[in-house]
Protein backbone atom coordinates (compact mmCIF):
# COMPACT_ATOMS: atom_id res chain seq x y z
CA UNK A 1 0.00 0.00 0.00
CA UNK A 2 1.18 3.48 -0.94
CA UNK A 3 2.84 5.34 1.95
CA UNK A 4 0.98 8.46 3.01
CA UNK A 5 2.73 11.73 3.81
CA UNK A 6 0.43 14.14 5.73
CA UNK A 7 2.47 17.09 4.39
CA UNK A 8 1.10 16.32 0.91
CA UNK A 9 -2.52 16.35 2.09
CA UNK A 10 -3.50 19.92 0.98
CA UNK A 11 -2.52 19.20 -2.63
CA UNK A 12 -3.93 15.67 -2.63
CA UNK A 13 -7.30 16.87 -1.27
CA UNK A 14 -7.67 19.31 -4.17
CA UNK A 15 -7.36 16.42 -6.61
CA UNK A 16 -9.56 14.11 -4.53
CA UNK A 17 -12.46 16.58 -4.25
CA UNK A 18 -12.13 17.59 -7.89
CA UNK A 19 -11.87 14.16 -9.47
CA UNK A 20 -12.77 11.33 -7.08
CA UNK A 21 -15.38 12.28 -4.47
CA UNK A 22 -18.73 10.62 -5.43
CA UNK A 23 -20.92 13.75 -5.28
CA UNK A 24 -23.85 12.34 -7.27
CA UNK A 25 -24.24 9.25 -5.05
CA UNK A 26 -23.62 11.30 -1.90
CA UNK A 27 -26.37 13.78 -2.79
CA UNK A 28 -28.68 10.95 -3.81
CA UNK A 29 -28.24 9.46 -0.32
CA UNK A 30 -28.81 12.58 1.77
CA UNK A 31 -31.60 13.94 -0.44
CA UNK A 32 -33.64 10.74 0.11
CA UNK A 33 -35.48 11.07 -3.19
CA UNK A 34 -36.39 14.70 -2.56
CA UNK A 35 -39.68 13.47 -1.07
CA UNK A 36 -39.54 15.76 1.97
CA UNK A 37 -39.24 19.47 1.17
CA UNK A 38 -35.91 21.08 2.16
CA UNK A 39 -34.59 17.82 3.62
CA UNK A 40 -31.15 18.23 2.07
CA UNK A 41 -31.16 22.03 2.43
CA UNK A 42 -31.78 21.81 6.19
CA UNK A 43 -28.99 19.27 6.78
CA UNK A 44 -25.95 20.34 8.77
CA UNK A 45 -22.45 19.65 7.47
CA UNK A 46 -19.33 20.59 9.36
CA UNK A 47 -15.85 20.98 7.88
CA UNK A 48 -12.54 20.66 9.67
CA UNK A 49 -9.90 22.59 7.74
CA UNK A 50 -6.11 22.67 7.97
CA UNK A 51 -4.72 23.53 11.45
CA UNK A 52 -7.96 22.25 13.08
CA UNK A 53 -10.12 25.16 11.95
CA UNK A 54 -13.63 23.91 12.60
CA UNK A 55 -16.68 25.26 10.74
CA UNK A 56 -20.13 24.13 11.87
CA UNK A 57 -23.62 24.79 10.49
CA UNK A 58 -22.75 24.55 6.81
CA UNK A 59 -25.73 23.83 4.54
CA UNK A 60 -26.30 23.73 0.80
CA UNK A 61 -29.18 24.12 -1.66
CA UNK A 62 -28.17 21.32 -3.99
CA UNK A 63 -25.40 19.00 -5.16
CA UNK A 64 -23.73 21.69 -7.25
CA UNK A 65 -23.46 24.09 -4.29
CA UNK A 66 -22.05 21.35 -2.03
CA UNK A 67 -19.55 20.41 -4.72
CA UNK A 68 -18.34 23.99 -5.26
CA UNK A 69 -17.90 24.61 -1.54
CA UNK A 70 -16.01 21.36 -0.95
CA UNK A 71 -13.68 22.09 -3.86
CA UNK A 72 -13.13 25.60 -2.54
CA UNK A 73 -12.55 24.62 1.12
CA UNK A 74 -10.88 21.19 0.59
CA UNK A 75 -11.84 20.03 4.12
CA UNK A 76 -9.52 17.70 6.05
CA UNK A 77 -12.63 16.11 7.55
CA UNK A 78 -16.36 16.22 6.84
CA UNK A 79 -18.97 15.55 9.52
CA UNK A 80 -22.69 15.08 8.95
CA UNK A 81 -25.23 16.39 11.46
CA UNK A 82 -28.99 16.51 11.79
CA UNK A 83 -31.75 17.84 9.57
CA UNK A 84 -32.89 21.02 11.31
CA UNK A 85 -36.09 23.06 11.41
CA UNK A 86 -34.32 25.84 9.49
CA UNK A 87 -31.29 26.07 7.23
CA UNK A 88 -28.21 25.63 9.43
CA UNK A 89 -26.26 28.39 7.66
CA UNK A 90 -29.01 30.81 8.73
CA UNK A 91 -29.24 29.61 12.35
CA UNK A 92 -28.11 33.00 13.69
CA UNK A 93 -31.09 34.73 12.08
CA UNK A 94 -33.65 32.38 13.67
CA UNK A 95 -35.49 33.28 16.87
CA UNK A 96 -33.81 31.90 19.99
CA UNK A 97 -34.99 28.34 20.68
CA UNK A 98 -36.68 27.92 17.29
CA UNK A 99 -33.65 26.30 15.61
CA UNK A 100 -34.08 22.61 16.46
CA UNK A 101 -32.60 19.30 15.28
CA UNK A 102 -35.55 17.33 13.93
CA UNK A 103 -34.28 14.19 12.23
CA UNK A 104 -31.15 12.17 11.72
CA UNK A 105 -30.07 8.63 10.88
CA UNK A 106 -29.56 6.40 13.92
CA UNK A 107 -25.78 6.13 14.10
CA UNK A 108 -23.32 3.89 15.93
CA UNK A 109 -19.63 4.50 16.53
CA UNK A 110 -17.36 1.60 17.55
CA UNK A 111 -13.78 2.55 18.34
CA UNK A 112 -10.92 0.12 18.95
CA UNK A 113 -9.50 2.21 21.82
CA UNK A 114 -12.52 1.18 23.93
CA UNK A 115 -11.16 -2.39 23.91
CA UNK A 116 -7.70 -1.49 25.27
CA UNK A 117 -8.32 -3.39 28.52
CA UNK A 118 -8.88 -6.66 26.61
CA UNK A 119 -6.63 -6.54 23.52
CA UNK A 120 -2.97 -7.44 23.93
CA UNK A 121 -1.53 -6.81 20.46
CA UNK A 122 -2.08 -3.04 20.21
CA UNK A 123 -3.27 -0.05 22.21
CA UNK A 124 -4.54 3.48 21.67
CA UNK A 125 -4.89 4.36 17.94
CA UNK A 126 -2.93 1.34 16.71
CA UNK A 127 -4.65 -1.61 15.06
CA UNK A 128 -3.50 -4.86 13.43
CA UNK A 129 -5.10 -7.89 11.79
CA UNK A 130 -5.15 -9.68 15.17
CA UNK A 131 -7.44 -7.16 16.85
CA UNK A 132 -9.47 -6.16 13.77
CA UNK A 133 -11.52 -9.33 14.42
CA UNK A 134 -13.16 -7.30 17.23
CA UNK A 135 -14.65 -5.00 14.56
CA UNK A 136 -15.76 -7.99 12.47
CA UNK A 137 -17.59 -9.43 15.50
CA UNK A 138 -19.06 -6.00 16.35
CA UNK A 139 -20.51 -5.58 12.84
CA UNK A 140 -21.92 -9.11 12.82
CA UNK A 141 -23.52 -8.79 16.30
CA UNK A 142 -24.96 -5.27 15.96
CA UNK A 143 -26.10 -5.70 12.36
CA UNK A 144 -27.93 -8.96 13.14
CA UNK A 145 -29.79 -7.25 15.99
CA UNK A 146 -30.67 -4.15 13.97
CA UNK A 147 -32.01 -6.32 11.16
CA UNK A 148 -33.70 -9.17 13.04
CA UNK A 149 -34.61 -7.74 16.46
CA UNK A 150 -35.62 -4.24 15.31
CA UNK A 151 -36.51 -4.84 11.66
CA UNK A 152 -34.31 -2.03 10.33
CA UNK A 153 -33.64 -2.48 6.61
CA UNK A 154 -31.18 0.18 5.48
CA UNK A 155 -27.90 -0.12 7.36
CA UNK A 156 -24.74 1.43 5.95
CA UNK A 157 -21.53 0.26 7.64
CA UNK A 158 -18.48 2.44 7.07
CA UNK A 159 -14.79 2.12 8.00
CA UNK A 160 -13.70 5.21 9.95
CA UNK A 161 -10.35 5.48 8.15
CA UNK A 162 -8.26 4.55 11.16
CA UNK A 163 -9.33 2.36 14.07
CA UNK A 164 -13.07 1.81 14.02
CA UNK A 165 -16.39 1.49 12.22
CA UNK A 166 -19.59 3.51 11.99
CA UNK A 167 -23.13 2.44 11.18
CA UNK A 168 -25.85 4.65 9.64
CA UNK A 169 -29.40 3.29 9.94
CA UNK A 170 -31.35 5.20 7.29
CA UNK A 171 -34.93 3.87 7.34
CA UNK A 172 -37.44 6.73 7.16
CA UNK A 173 -39.12 5.77 10.47
CA UNK A 174 -35.72 5.50 12.21
CA UNK A 175 -34.64 9.00 11.17
CA UNK A 176 -37.64 10.38 13.06
CA UNK A 177 -36.86 8.61 16.38
CA UNK A 178 -36.62 10.67 19.55
CA UNK A 179 -33.48 10.83 21.66
CA UNK A 180 -35.17 8.70 24.36
CA UNK A 181 -35.96 5.88 21.90
CA UNK A 182 -32.41 6.01 20.50
CA UNK A 183 -31.09 5.69 24.07
CA UNK A 184 -33.31 2.66 24.59
CA UNK A 185 -31.96 0.97 21.46
CA UNK A 186 -28.33 1.56 22.50
CA UNK A 187 -29.10 0.31 26.00
CA UNK A 188 -30.55 -2.89 24.49
CA UNK A 189 -27.34 -3.35 22.47
CA UNK A 190 -24.99 -2.77 25.44
CA UNK A 191 -23.76 -5.58 27.69
CA UNK A 192 -20.26 -4.42 28.72
CA UNK A 193 -20.72 -1.84 31.48
CA UNK A 194 -18.40 -0.01 33.87
CA UNK A 195 -15.28 2.13 33.61
CA UNK A 196 -11.60 1.33 34.07
CA UNK A 197 -11.98 0.63 37.79
CA UNK A 198 -14.66 -2.02 37.24
CA UNK A 199 -13.04 -5.40 36.69
CA UNK A 200 -16.10 -7.53 35.92
CA UNK A 201 -18.07 -5.64 33.28
CA UNK A 202 -20.63 -8.27 32.21
CA UNK A 203 -23.31 -9.69 34.52
CA UNK A 204 -25.90 -12.06 33.08
CA UNK A 205 -29.13 -12.94 34.84
CA UNK A 206 -30.36 -16.54 35.04
CA UNK A 207 -32.95 -15.84 32.37
CA UNK A 208 -30.95 -15.27 29.20
CA UNK A 209 -32.39 -12.90 26.62
CA UNK A 210 -32.32 -14.22 23.02
CA UNK A 211 -30.13 -11.21 22.06
CA UNK A 212 -27.43 -12.51 24.42
CA UNK A 213 -27.56 -16.13 23.22
CA UNK A 214 -27.53 -15.05 19.55
CA UNK A 215 -24.56 -12.77 20.21
CA UNK A 216 -22.72 -15.61 21.95
CA UNK A 217 -23.34 -17.85 18.93
CA UNK A 218 -21.58 -15.27 16.76
CA UNK A 219 -18.67 -14.86 19.21
CA UNK A 220 -18.18 -18.65 19.41
CA UNK A 221 -17.31 -18.70 15.68
CA UNK A 222 -14.33 -16.43 16.33
CA UNK A 223 -13.40 -16.97 19.98
CA UNK A 224 -10.84 -19.75 19.73
CA UNK A 225 -8.86 -18.24 16.86
CA UNK A 226 -9.18 -14.65 18.07
CA UNK A 227 -8.95 -14.85 21.87
CA UNK A 228 -7.00 -18.04 22.53
CA UNK A 229 -4.61 -18.01 19.56
CA UNK A 230 -4.18 -14.44 18.25
CA UNK A 231 -4.65 -12.59 21.56
CA UNK A 232 -3.34 -15.50 23.66
CA UNK A 233 -5.38 -14.31 26.65
CA UNK A 234 -3.98 -16.97 28.99
CA UNK A 235 -0.37 -16.81 27.80
CA UNK A 236 1.30 -15.87 31.12
CA UNK A 237 0.53 -14.90 34.71
CA UNK A 238 -0.02 -11.25 33.87
CA UNK A 239 -2.67 -12.12 31.28
CA UNK A 240 -4.41 -14.89 33.22
CA UNK A 241 -4.63 -12.73 36.35
CA UNK A 242 -7.09 -10.53 34.42
CA UNK A 243 -9.30 -13.57 33.80
CA UNK A 244 -8.98 -14.74 37.41
CA UNK A 245 -10.41 -11.38 38.51
CA UNK A 246 -13.65 -12.49 36.83
CA UNK A 247 -13.94 -15.91 38.50
CA UNK A 248 -14.60 -16.99 42.14
CA UNK A 249 -11.67 -16.52 44.53
CA UNK A 250 -12.22 -20.05 45.83
CA UNK A 251 -10.63 -21.49 42.70
CA UNK A 252 -7.83 -18.89 42.27
CA UNK A 253 -5.23 -20.96 44.12
CA UNK A 254 -5.97 -24.14 42.15
CA UNK A 255 -5.83 -22.28 38.85
CA UNK A 256 -2.58 -20.48 39.74
CA UNK A 257 -0.99 -23.83 40.65
CA UNK A 258 -2.18 -25.69 37.56
CA UNK A 259 -2.07 -23.13 34.77
CA UNK A 260 1.75 -23.39 34.38
CA UNK A 261 1.39 -27.15 33.71
CA UNK A 262 -0.43 -26.41 30.45
CA UNK A 263 1.35 -25.31 27.28
CA UNK A 264 -0.93 -22.67 25.81
CA UNK A 265 -4.10 -20.62 26.14
CA UNK A 266 -6.25 -23.28 24.45
CA UNK A 267 -5.34 -25.89 27.06
CA UNK A 268 -5.64 -23.44 29.96
CA UNK A 269 -9.08 -22.31 28.77
CA UNK A 270 -10.25 -25.94 28.68
CA UNK A 271 -8.93 -26.46 32.21
CA UNK A 272 -10.58 -23.22 33.40
CA UNK A 273 -13.97 -24.35 32.03
CA UNK A 274 -13.66 -27.67 33.90
CA UNK A 275 -12.77 -25.86 37.15
CA UNK A 276 -15.76 -23.50 36.75
CA UNK A 277 -18.16 -26.38 36.04
CA UNK A 278 -17.20 -28.02 39.35
CA UNK A 279 -18.16 -24.88 41.33
CA UNK A 280 -21.49 -24.64 43.15
CA UNK A 281 -23.01 -21.53 41.55
CA UNK A 282 -25.68 -21.18 44.26
CA UNK A 283 -23.03 -20.37 46.90
CA UNK A 284 -21.01 -17.89 44.83
CA UNK A 285 -22.28 -14.75 43.15
CA UNK A 286 -19.16 -14.63 40.95
CA UNK A 287 -19.87 -18.05 39.57
CA UNK A 288 -23.28 -17.80 37.98
CA UNK A 289 -24.42 -20.43 35.48
CA UNK A 290 -23.13 -18.32 32.58
CA UNK A 291 -19.63 -17.39 33.77
CA UNK A 292 -18.02 -18.74 30.58
CA UNK A 293 -20.31 -16.51 28.50
CA UNK A 294 -19.61 -13.48 30.71
CA UNK A 295 -15.85 -13.84 30.12
CA UNK A 296 -16.36 -14.28 26.37
CA UNK A 297 -18.62 -11.23 26.22
CA UNK A 298 -16.21 -9.08 28.23
CA UNK A 299 -13.39 -9.92 25.80
CA UNK A 300 -15.34 -9.85 22.52
CA UNK A 301 -18.69 -8.03 22.73
CA UNK A 302 -19.10 -4.64 20.91
CA UNK A 303 -18.47 -1.48 22.91
CA UNK A 304 -20.65 1.37 21.67
CA UNK A 305 -20.21 5.10 22.24
CA UNK A 306 -23.67 5.74 23.72
CA UNK A 307 -23.56 9.54 23.36
CA UNK A 308 -22.98 9.37 19.60
CA UNK A 309 -26.13 7.26 19.15
CA UNK A 310 -28.59 8.96 21.47
CA UNK A 311 -28.10 12.60 20.42
CA UNK A 312 -30.02 13.69 17.32
CA UNK A 313 -27.73 16.70 16.85
CA UNK A 314 -24.53 14.69 17.32
CA UNK A 315 -22.12 14.93 14.38
CA UNK A 316 -20.49 11.86 12.84
CA UNK A 317 -17.70 11.59 10.30
CA UNK A 318 -18.97 11.37 6.76
CA UNK A 319 -18.44 8.40 4.44
CA UNK A 320 -15.73 9.14 1.83
CA UNK A 321 -14.00 11.56 4.18
CA UNK A 322 -10.18 11.25 4.24
CA UNK A 323 -8.50 10.44 7.55
CA UNK A 324 -5.83 13.14 7.95
CA UNK A 325 -3.49 10.89 9.99
CA UNK A 326 -3.60 7.71 7.89
CA UNK A 327 -4.73 9.13 4.54
CA UNK A 328 -7.23 6.25 4.28
CA UNK A 329 -10.66 6.88 2.81
CA UNK A 330 -13.69 6.28 5.00
CA UNK A 331 -15.22 3.59 2.78
CA UNK A 332 -18.46 1.57 3.01
CA UNK A 333 -18.10 -2.07 4.09
CA UNK A 334 -19.80 -4.82 2.09
CA UNK A 335 -21.97 -6.80 4.54
CA UNK A 336 -21.58 -9.87 2.31
CA UNK A 337 -17.80 -9.74 2.82
CA UNK A 338 -17.25 -8.49 6.37
CA UNK A 339 -14.68 -11.20 7.11
CA UNK A 340 -12.67 -10.24 4.01
CA UNK A 341 -12.59 -6.52 4.83
CA UNK A 342 -9.01 -5.46 5.54
CA UNK A 343 -8.41 -1.88 6.75
CA UNK A 344 -4.82 -2.07 5.53
CA UNK A 345 -5.88 -2.55 1.89
CA UNK A 346 -8.30 0.39 1.95
CA UNK A 347 -7.07 2.97 -0.59
CA UNK A 348 -5.26 6.02 0.73
CA UNK A 349 -5.59 9.42 -0.88
CA UNK A 350 -1.93 9.07 -1.98
CA UNK A 351 -2.50 5.72 -3.70
CA UNK A 352 -5.63 7.01 -5.48
CA UNK A 353 -3.86 10.11 -6.77
CA UNK A 354 -0.95 7.97 -8.02
CA UNK A 355 -3.50 5.77 -9.79
CA UNK A 356 -4.93 8.86 -11.49
CA UNK A 357 -1.43 9.88 -12.59
CA UNK A 358 -0.81 6.41 -14.02
CA UNK A 359 -4.13 6.54 -15.91
CA UNK A 360 -3.24 9.96 -17.42
CA UNK A 361 0.23 8.75 -18.51
CA UNK A 362 -1.28 5.57 -19.95
CA UNK A 363 -3.93 7.51 -21.86
CA UNK A 364 -1.30 9.89 -23.27
CA UNK A 365 0.80 6.92 -24.38
CA UNK A 366 -2.15 5.38 -26.17
CA UNK A 367 -2.87 8.65 -27.94
CA UNK A 368 0.78 8.99 -29.02
CA UNK A 369 0.74 5.55 -30.61
CA UNK A 370 -2.32 6.24 -32.70
CA UNK A 371 -1.80 7.70 -36.16
CA UNK A 372 -4.21 10.56 -36.61
CA UNK A 373 -5.27 12.18 -39.83
CA UNK A 374 -4.80 15.95 -40.22
CA UNK A 375 -8.55 16.47 -40.07
CA UNK A 376 -8.80 14.57 -36.79
CA UNK A 377 -5.85 16.47 -35.37
CA UNK A 378 -7.27 19.84 -36.41
CA UNK A 379 -10.65 18.92 -34.96
CA UNK A 380 -8.97 18.03 -31.71
CA UNK A 381 -7.05 21.31 -31.60
CA UNK A 382 -10.23 23.30 -32.19
CA UNK A 383 -11.91 21.26 -29.50
CA UNK A 384 -9.23 22.20 -26.95
CA UNK A 385 -9.62 25.89 -27.85
CA UNK A 386 -13.24 25.81 -26.81
CA UNK A 387 -12.48 26.25 -23.11
CA UNK A 388 -15.99 26.48 -21.73
CA UNK A 389 -17.15 23.31 -23.47
CA UNK A 390 -14.00 21.57 -22.34
CA UNK A 391 -14.63 22.45 -18.70
CA UNK A 392 -18.13 21.01 -18.85
CA UNK A 393 -16.93 17.82 -20.50
CA UNK A 394 -13.96 17.43 -18.15
CA UNK A 395 -16.24 17.92 -15.16
CA UNK A 396 -18.37 15.02 -16.39
CA UNK A 397 -15.31 12.87 -17.04
CA UNK A 398 -13.77 13.68 -13.68
CA UNK A 399 -16.88 12.47 -11.93
CA UNK A 400 -16.23 9.06 -13.49
CA UNK A 401 -12.49 8.99 -12.74
CA UNK A 402 -13.06 6.92 -9.58
CA UNK A 403 -14.22 4.03 -11.82
CA UNK A 404 -10.63 3.58 -12.98
CA UNK A 405 -9.25 3.45 -9.42
CA UNK A 406 -9.33 1.12 -6.40
CA UNK A 407 -12.11 3.31 -4.93
CA UNK A 408 -14.56 1.85 -7.50
CA UNK A 409 -15.60 -1.34 -5.60
CA UNK A 410 -16.37 0.68 -2.46
CA UNK A 411 -18.55 3.13 -4.39
CA UNK A 412 -20.31 0.12 -5.90
CA UNK A 413 -21.19 -1.07 -2.36
CA UNK A 414 -22.56 2.43 -1.66
CA UNK A 415 -24.60 2.40 -4.89
CA UNK A 416 -26.12 -0.98 -3.98
CA UNK A 417 -27.16 0.48 -0.63
CA UNK A 418 -28.75 3.48 -2.43
CA UNK A 419 -30.51 1.14 -4.86
CA UNK A 420 -32.17 -0.67 -1.95
CA UNK A 421 -33.18 2.67 -0.40
CA UNK A 422 -34.78 3.75 -3.70
CA UNK A 423 -36.66 0.46 -4.11
CA UNK A 424 -37.99 0.68 -0.56
CA UNK A 425 -39.10 4.30 -1.05
CA UNK A 426 -40.90 3.47 -4.32
CA UNK A 427 -42.56 0.52 -2.58
CA UNK A 428 -43.83 2.80 0.21
CA UNK A 429 -45.18 5.33 -2.31
CA UNK A 430 -47.02 2.57 -4.20
CA UNK A 431 -48.54 1.32 -0.93
CA UNK A 432 -49.76 4.83 -0.10
CA UNK A 433 -51.29 5.36 -3.54
CA UNK A 434 -53.04 1.95 -3.34
CA UNK A 435 -54.48 2.85 0.07
CA UNK A 436 -55.77 6.15 -1.27
CA UNK A 437 -57.46 4.30 -4.18
CA UNK A 438 -59.26 2.08 -1.65
CA UNK A 439 -61.07 5.06 -0.12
Amino acid sequence: METFDPAELPELLKLYYRRLFPYAQYYRWLNYGGVIKNYFQNREFSFTLKDDIYIRYQSFNNQSELEKEMQKMNPYKIDIGAVYSHRPNQHNTVKLGAFQAQEKELVFDIDMTDYDDVRRCCSSADICSKCWTLMTMAIRIIDRALKEDFGFKHRLWVYSGRRGVHCWVCDESVRKLSSAVRSGIVEYLSLVKGGQDVKKKVHLSEKIHPFVSKSINIIKKYFQEYALVDQDILENKESWDKILALVPETIHETLQQNFPKYHNSLQRWEYLMKAISLQDSTKNDKCGPYLEWEIMLQYCFPRLDINVSKGINHLLKSPFSVHPKTGRISVPIDLQKVEQFDPFTVPTISSLCRELDAISINDEGKEGNEAESDIKRRTRENFFLNASKMLIIMHGLHNLDYKKTSLAPYIKVFEQFLENLDKSRKGELLKKSDLQKDF
